[in-house]
Parts: C-alpha cells; sequence; structure tokens
C-alpha cells in the first residue's frame, strides 16, 4: 500500500511513517521541516508540490496542521492558508489521483466552548453528536477542513473519516497555571481520565480508520483514552471528581500519595471515544488505570513510540512565559 503522510516531521506524522516503514508500506512523508521521516520537503499550501506527492497514492493520512500553540505567533490567514487550503488541495489531489481513503486527523478542539459548562452545571460529556462551537483561529479551521472532507465525500465519492484527537503531545501544557500547579507527569496522568490519549493508540485509530473509510464513506470519531466515568457522574465530577476518581480507580490514591501528586479537584469535560470503539474496533490500551499500573512498576506514562518520537516543540525559540508566547 502506499501512502502519503503529511506533517511527517511533527509528533503523530513521524509516529505514522515510522510504523508505516516497518509494516513495509510504501510511504511518502510530506512537510516544510526535512526529516528522517519526510521524503518530499514542501507546502500542502502549495498545490503543484501536493499533486507530485500524491502520485500512486491509495491512502492519504493528512496530520499536517497549524496548532492551537501557533495562535498567538502566526496570523488567522496562515491559519486559513495550512488548515483549510492546504486540506482542499490535497482533497482535490485525491480525488484527481484516484486515491481509496482520505483520514483527516482533527482534534477535540473544534468543540471550543462546548468544552466548559457554566458554573454549577455537570461536567460536558462529550461525544460526535456535540455541536461544536470553536473558540479560536485554530478551532474554526478544522472544523472547516472537516466540513471539506465531508463536501469531497457527499460530491466526489471519497472515502473521508475525521479522527478528533484529544492531547497526545509530550510538551508541557500551554496553561500556565496548569504548570505551576501540577507536575508535567502528573497534570498528563491525570488527563487521561477525561482528555488524553497515547501516541501509540492514535497510530492504530488511523490504521482502523484507513481499513474502514471504504466501507463506512464519511463519519467522524472522537479519539481519546477510555474514561472509567459514566455519564451518571458528571454532576460528581464537577464538585469532588478525587471521590469518583477513587471509587472507580481504588488504586490510584497511594501511588499518587508516594509521588506527592495530586487530583484535579474538578474536571470539566469528558471525551467519550465509544463510537470509535464499537464502529472502528479501535482498542486503546492506555487509559488511566493502566497508567497508574505502569506507574506502579516504575514506568511512565509514555509509550515504546511517544518516548521514540520525543518531545518536538512548537516553536524555534523560547518565549517570555517559556515553552510558549506570551498571548
Amino acid at each position: 500500500m502506499r501512502c502519503l503522510v503529511t506533517g511527517s516531521a511533527g509528533h503523530l506524522g513521524e509516529a505514522m511513517v515510522r510504523t508505516l516503514r516497518g509494516r513495509s508500506h510504501e510511504v511518502v512523508g510530506l512537510d516544510l521541516l526535512a526529516s528522517r521521516y519526510t521524503d518530499q520537503v514542501g507546502s500542502i499550501v502549495d498545490r503543484a508540490t501536493v499533486a507530485r506527492a500524491m502520485k500512486g497514492v491509495e491512502v492519504v493520512f493528512h496530520t499536517a496542521t497549524l496548532h492551537k500553540p501557533h495562535v498567538a505567533t502566526h496570523s488567522r490567514q496562515a491559519f486559513v492558508d495550512t488548515n483549510v487550503t492546504g486540506t482542499l488541495n490535497l482533497l482535490e489531489e485525491a480525488v484527481a489521483a484516484g486515491v481509496r481513503s482520505f483520514i483527516f486527523t482533527s482534534t477535540t478542539s473544534v468543540f471550543g466552548d462546548a468544552l466548559i459548562p457554566p458554573a454549577g452545571e455537570p461536567a460536558a460529556w462529550i461525544t460526535e453528536d456535540v455541536r461544536p462551537v470553536p473558540r479560536n483561529i485554530y478551532g474554526v479551521t478544522k472544523a472547516a477542513a472537516e466540513d471539506l472532507c465531508e463536501l469531497f465525500h457527499r460530491n466526489q465519492g471519497l472515502a473521508c473519516l475525521i479522527l478528533r484527537t484529544s492531547r497526545f503531545f509530550p510538551e508541557q501544557d500551554d496553561d500556565r497555571e496548569k504548570r505551576q500547579s501540577y507536575s508535567d507527569d502528573n497534570l498528563k496522568t491525570n488527563e487521561f481520565l477525561c482528555r488524553r490519549v497515547e501516541l501509540g493508540d492514535v497510530v492504530d485509530s488511523h490504521f482502523l480508520a484507513a481499513e474502514h473509510a471504504e466501507r463506512i464513506g464519511f463519519r467522524r470519531y472522537i479519539i481519546s483514552a477510555t474514561t472509567p466515568f459514566s455519564f451518571e457522574e458528571r454532576a460528581a465530577l464537577r464538585t469532588d471528581a478525587p471521590s469518583v476518581v477513587k471509587w472507580r480507580v481504588p488504586s490510584y490514591e497511594a501511588e499518587y500519595r508516594r509521588r506527592g501528586w495530586s487530583m484535579f479537584p474538578s474536571i470539566d469535560r469528558v471525551y467519550v471515544n465509544a463510537r470509535a470503539r464499537s464502529e472502528l474496533g479501535w482498542k486503546p490500551r492506555y487509559d488511566f488505570q493502566h497508567v497508574i499500573k505502569r506507574l506502579k512498576s516504575g514506568d511512565d506514562h509514555l509509550g515504546p513510540l511517544a518516548r521514540a518520537v520525543g518531545s518536538k516543540g512548537y516553536h524555534a525559540k523560547r518565549f517570555e512565559d517559556g515553552p510558549y508566547p506570551v498571548e
């Protein structure tokens, strides 16, 4: 199988190329940055570059994007150029090349303000049925790119699946208050309860999407670690998350105490991956309970693929606020 992976120098792009090569697939890695996993250096904004990369391709894994941390350093036009026009170029060339499936890596950030319930309300239970309310240009352009994929499925018959991934980056959080309140490992482990996913599990979801895309045609999926919580626990999660976590995963408390860690006092959203598990047969290995077992054995939350890919950062320099610019 000949595959095109856009964003091949990024976290997910590199992980995809590594894994595809390991499975003896023919891969074309496309990125602005040269790397061991980039075969063609160029921009998806340039239609001719996209056309060259698309030759003979059967499956497109479109992971290239400007991310949320770029909002403070890039113009809104740059987001439109990369996330919308770049996706349009890929879709048009994919149809012209007879590509059989197009897998678009989107983000749970498209939900935007729908993720934050009003004060006093239960935690938001986020399924694919929740209507996105993007809060910044990043969310707007990713939502627009999703709609382009749907348009090309409806009008050109291109099989397109959208994977809305939750957090899998190894870099520090972009929220200064969270960086100051929790150690990085503590914060990321907490997030496996509701809004984080392991990189290797994300890669698996993309391969399954490619396998089933022609049968399904078009569909959106949330890709996040399986939460231990139930819908009925939303109110308690908002007011006393540690008690709910203790009830669901009793073993966490002693390990957190040993490490001097703390649980979120309140959880305001929970990403639900039931559709991806049911329709794609996705079986994410990493959830909060699995990570706690790893911690007890002296390991950490990182899987082998995430450890191999490592941290990349989003900017080439440091800022007044450390790894992220001050907006």
